[in-house]
């Protein structure tokens, strides 16, 4: 088990010891909400996708392996955490419509947007870096624009 793991394991034991001998009672504050998180398979992007899901929300989990998609699903169905996943390479347009209509199509749409994944086209020198490789790296106005549209349009 994951050091990050154990004391995930231990802090929700704790919380779970606290509420009960103060007669709270435990509330998902993201029931019945969607989540999508890119790049969540593994690390940080895993850790954000496991809490969502603990606080009660439906977590679609991607990454560009289905393998990672696989594994990172399993573990946290087996935890009992509402998880589905598909497969997204966020540098490709077609991937990220079929995560966004997979996210609609299994639960109706899309509440809550964690953008987690990078792209980084470039590889060298910082001083060597064009303006177009900034625009990739920086998701510019229109790119950004384009993604809020394709979400009004899957909602």
């Amino acid at each position: 088990m994951h050091k990050a793991g154990l004391l995930g394991l231990c802090a929700r034991a704790w919380n779970s010891v606290r509420m009960a001998s103060s007669g709270m009672t435990r509330r998902d504050p993201l029931a019945n909400k969607v989540a999508l998180v890119t790049a969540s398979t593994d690390g940080i992007g895993f850790a954000i996708a496991r809490r969502l899901a603990q606080d009660g929300a439906h977590v679609v989990v991607s990454s560009r392996k289905q393998q990672n998609v696989d594994q990172a699903v399993a573990t946290l169905q087996g935890e009992g955490l509402s998880v589905t996943g598909t497969v997204c390479h966020v540098g490709k347009a077609e991937d990220r419509e079929r995560l966004v209509a997979t996210a609609v199509k299994l639960h109706g749409g899309i509440d809550i947007l964690v953008s987690n994944a990078a792209v980084n086209p470039f590889f060298g020198s910082i001083m060597d870096v064009t303006e177009e490789v900034w625009d990739k790296l920086w998701m510019d106005k229109e790119k950004e624009e384009s993604m809020k549209e394709t979400l009004r349009i899957r909602r």
